[in-house]
């Protein structure tokens, strides 16, 4: 346990950060996760609403994304190769496998 005043700071506002940065990756995860299920939703029907729909969770979740590592919730690293994997799945969903 902490012994002088400045180190109990430190221990608090090390908690309150953790905390924050806890809820700003679940809000992210669940915007990926709803950017996967539009994909779906396209695939199933397709359309200009589903398509509009999907661009529109895709933007948020990137936004989101973006924001954390502005926030320094994200490294840089972590949050481009996260918009590349959420890309890359939304691609694979919706665009049918070319066989060669």
């Amino acid at each position: 346990m902490a012994n002088n005043n400045s180190a109990k700071k430190r221990i608090q506002i090390a908690e309150r950060n953790r905390l924050q940065n806890r809820s700003y990756k679940s809000a992210m995860r669940t915007l990926m996760k709803r950017c996967l299920t539009a994909a779906g939703s396209y695939l199933e029907k397709p359309g200009e609403e589903a398509k509009a729909n999907l661009q529109q969770n895709i933007n948020e979740a990137f936004s989101k994304i973006d924001k954390a590592v502005k926030k320094g919730v994200l490294h840089r690293n972590n949050g481009a190769n996260k918009k590349s994997r959420l890309n890359a799945a939304v691609k694979k969903l919706i665009e049918p496998a070319t066989k060669r």
